[in-house]
């Protein structure tokens, strides 16, 4: 399955054009090797993604065709998750 439909389908992003976007943009890695949108994904496999200021890293425990929003969070185990604090601006108002 590529990885932008299994990032859809598992409703790690919400829109299949997103997540085609963002692994295009270079924010998308799998066993830490860059990621095209057109990349196969394996169970087994982890991944690694940057949006916003967000990383998050997850496990792949299911590839399914279609899911049910009960059963999507079923085919990942997310490893690790954080949120990348935005650079500071200067405030003094000179």
């Amino acid at each position: 399955m590529r990885i932008d439909k299994y990032l859809k389908v598992s409703r790690i992003i919400k829109r299949r054009a997103v997540a085609k976007e963002v692994a295009d943009k270079g924010r998308v890695f799998i066993n830490d090797k860059l990621a095209k949108s057109s990349t196969p994904v394996d169970v087994g496999d982890t991944i690694t993604i940057r949006y916003g200021n967000k990383t998050l890293r997850v496990k792949v425990t299911a590839l399914l065709e279609t899911t049910k929003k009960a059963e999507a969070a079923s085919m990942y185990e997310v490893l690790e998750e954080t949120f990348n604090a935005p650079p500071a601006t200067d405030q003094r108002g000179d």
